[in-house]
């Protein structure tokens, strides 16, 4: 099983990259970066993996909105160049305040604009050109618009959990990217739904990479350093409960709050926890918030995960 890490977006490059150096080492494939409103994803990838040979990027994931895929393309086409082939490119549909307050534009027909991003760019990524007129995009390519070393195409994945996300990302997506689905609402919900979508569409069954919260610490029924963490989870996961994309996930994992799929404790709980994620149908796990606890407990979490990886 790939197992990997995202990581932060707070510190400087140099001290990025020797966090992803420092993941490579401890047995983990990947590294993957958020994309907000501070660092290009994309270049960041790139300069990662191309510091950190061996170790696959990934972007998870850069909302379409406000972007169109002649640059989106550019950027992971070169990021793909710049790592020898080691490069993931993950979109997302954003959400409708951050969408609105930062660039100004309404969060309209999101499903639509997935549908005519991802049709618009999949030639680009596997040809360099494309000419897709749309109700909400127009994409051509009056000069050529290939990579050289983008090679091979650059997978897609896209941050899907909804019905009708899950649909598109199964017709025109290499996979998905779920956040907080905790192993119920995989194993009944999206990998059944992306994977049905995928099969009319004659496509392979798509990658199921699951990003999910975690660190390992003591006993999470015992220590109050678990607890301490536990608190610190749900401080900083409430942040998600206020967009209605992961309300239905989060209670259709059969929890209350995020920070109930936070994977907290020992490594033998933390390795149960990786364990369902894979029987629900992940193909590939990313532990994300793993400095939510001390820089000791960071360390124990990246050697369990790098264990699990080659074991």
């Amino acid at each position: 099983m790939t197992i990997g890490a995202a990581l932060p977006l707070h510190n400087g490059i140099d001290a990025t990259v020797q966090l992803a150096r420092e993941a490579h080492e401890a047995g983990l494939r990947s590294a993957w970066f958020g994309q907000t409103f501070t660092y290009d994803s994309p270049s960041l990838a790139a300069i990662v993996g191309r510091e950190v040979p061996g170790l696959h990027v990934g972007t998870a994931a850069i909302p379409v909105f406000g972007r169109h895929p002649l640059i989106v393309s550019s950027q992971a086409q070169t990021a793909q160049a710049a790592t020898a082939g080691r490069y993931h490119l993950g979109l997302a549909l954003g959400t409708k305040q951050l969408t609105e307050a930062g660039f100004g534009i309404p969060h309209d027909r999101p499903i639509r604009l997935l549908r005519e991003f991802l049709t618009a760019l999949r030639p680009l990524l596997e040809t360099g050109s494309t000419d897709f007129r749309g109700e909400l995009l127009s994409a051509g390519t009056p000069l050529p618009a290939a990579v050289p070393g983008a090679e091979p195409p650059v997978p897609v994945l896209v941050a899907a959990m909804g019905p009708q996300a899950l649909r598109v990302s199964g017709e025109l997506a290499d996979g998905i990217l779920p956040y907080l689905a905790g192993p119920r609402a995989l194993a009944e919900h999206i990998v059944p739904a992306v994977n049905a979508a995928a099969e009319a569409a004659g496509r392979p069954a798509p990658r199921i990479v699951a990003f999910v919260p975690g660190v390992v610490t003591a006993d999470a029924d015992a220590d109050a350093d678990a607890d301490a963490v536990r608190r610190t989870a749900t401080d900083s996961l409430a942040f998600y409960e206020r967009f209605p994309s992961y309300q239905p996930v989060i209670e259709l994992s059969g929890a209350t709050r995020a920070a109930d799929l936070a994977l907290i404790g020992d490594e033998e709980t933390v390795a149960a926890g990786v364990r369902r994620y894979r029987e629900a149908g992940a193909k590939e796990v990313v532990f994300t918030a793993t400095d939510l606890g001390s820089e000791a407990d960071r360390h124990r979490t990246w050697k369990l995960l790098g264990e699990l990886a080659t074991g």
